[in-house]
């Protein structure tokens, strides 16, 4: 449909993060990141954020609000994000634009990876 779509596990991202970080290449990876159409971030919460990570996520964030599409998936209940950010200034900012203009999909019941190898 010539939709642009990055993915990131959590775990990914963070790792990503922190090479550009050193590298000096971090404003390219965002850049890049922004470019999309649609940003998905799959497995928000497993692995804790370092200042790096919650400050290149608010700025994907904050670039793609209100112009572009985010996905973030979670096993993490919503209600526990906040401690998961971790620094209550960047939290704020983070779960505001998440939660401002945001559809909550909440699944239940048993994993599909699970059904799959019944």
């Amino acid at each position: 449909m010539g939709y642009r779509v990055e993915y990131y596990s959590m775990n990914r991202f963070i790792e990503k993060i922190s090479l550009a970080k050193l590298d000096g290449t971090l404003l390219k990876v965002i850049n890049h990141i922004e470019r999309n159409d649609l940003v998905i971030f799959d497995d928000f919460g497993l692995q804790p954020l370092d200042n790096n990570s919650r400050l290149a996520l608010l700025q994907v964030l904050e670039d793609c609000y209100q112009r572009k599409s985010v996905i973030v998936t979670s096993l993490l209940p919503v209600a526990k994000w906040y401690d998961y950010i971790a620094e209550p200034t960047l939290a704020d900012a983070i779960m505001d634009r998440l939660t401002a203009n945001a559809s909550r999909i909440e699944l239940k019941g048993e994993s599909m990876r699970h059904k799959n190898k019944k």
